[in-house]
């Protein structure tokens, strides 16, 4: 790795909703995963540009789009120069497509438009860490890293959608992103940001089995914004989980000293997306965007917080039995 590379990358590394992959040649991918929701709530997508290098060589870049209410995906292959991150800031040219954290520009088959947001919601960054992994972000082996660009956002504009033109002002979004080899084994994630409340209330949750200095460990990271407090739950805050799931929900609880966070997933319809496996993109996973979700966050024995979201992102993947526990640990 070239020094201007290993510059790109450690800018990147404290800011992780930036590319990563300066220098990467095989076995990488990187991908954002933005979602728009309408405020009539008719139409529901995640849309994700990335790039794969695959470990036989093999390069390309891609934008999925999932839709949410048709459950059906489709996998847009572009050349791998066609994609052009930015290595000053978060923000990506892909063949007349553009994405950043404060907006998106479409030219795909089935959506054309631009949307702009506003009242932007980041993960906040500390002192040692600068994103949603923590101290994580640093340890330079792991098998995948994780970011969340804007926990909950407020859209402006309009997009063609499949020849009709749909107005999405005051929409509901929200984006994340994934860079490294693959993906875990097996995983549960979850997201939702559409709650019957005067202010935001977003939530963003994922349990996964983590290898690590050729073992493994479960690891797991929550964040519940309330009142725009943020409540995180995560292995390296020292919280503990308990998880449990059967044919038709998922079942997570989180909490530290001060707070305990319960959350109840119904299950639904999905979609197949494209998933890594050693930079290609071969492998898959079915997300819905149709689960409802129930939250209850305490303090001590008080309820503080008791809502259903709607419109929320799903996906339980692999052999996620082996992420279970029905008694609390870290």
């Amino acid at each position: 790795m070239t020094l201007i590379n290993f510059q790109k990358r450690w800018r990147a590394t404290w800011n992780p909703d930036m590319y990563h992959g300066w220098g990467k040649s095989r076995n990488y991918f990187e991908g954002w995963y933005f979602k728009i929701v309408d405020p009539a709530e008719r139409f529901a997508f995640a849309i994700i540009p990335g790039i794969s290098y695959g470990k036989d060589g093999e390069t390309h870049a891609f934008i999925q789009v999932l839709d949410g209410k048709k459950c059906t995906a489709t996998y847009h292959e572009f050349e791998h120069n066609a994609f052009r991150p930015s290595d000053k800031t978060f923000e990506l040219e892909l063949d007349g497509n553009f994405f950043s954290p404060d907006s998106i520009k479409l030219n795909l088959p089935a959506l054309q438009g631009e949307l702009h947001w506003q009242d932007r919601y980041p993960w906040p960054k500390m002192l040692g860490a600068p994103g949603i992994m923590g101290w994580y972000s640093f340890v330079p082996f792991m098998e995948c890293y994780h970011g969340v660009v804007s926990v909950h956002h407020t859209l402006q504009g309009r997009l063609r959608v499949y020849d009709e033109e749909v107005d999405f002002n005051g929409g509901k979004g929200y984006i994340e992103k994934d860079w490294g080899e693959s993906f875990p084994n097996s995983w549960i994630w979850m997201q939702a940001n559409h709650f019957d409340a005067k202010h935001p209330v977003c939530l963003s949750a994922s349990v996964a089995k983590i290898p690590w200095l050729g073992s493994h460990f479960i690891g797991y990271i929550v964040g519940f914004l309330l009142d725009q407090k943020l409540y995180r739950f995560a292995t390296y805050t020292g919280a503990m989980m308990k998880a449990n799931f059967d044919e038709n929900t998922v079942r997570l609880s989180f909490k530290d000293r001060k707070n305990r966070l319960e959350i109840i997933a119904y299950k639904a319809e999905g979609g197949d997306l494209m998933s890594p496996i050693s930079g290609n993109m071969i492998g898959k996973v079915n997300e819905s965007m149709q689960a409802k979700i129930e939250v209850q966050l305490f303090e001590g024995e008080r309820v503080i917080f008791s809502g259903e979201g709607r419109n929320a992102g799903l996906e339980v993947a692999g052999p996620a039995q082996e992420l279970l526990t029905k008694k609390w640990r870290r």
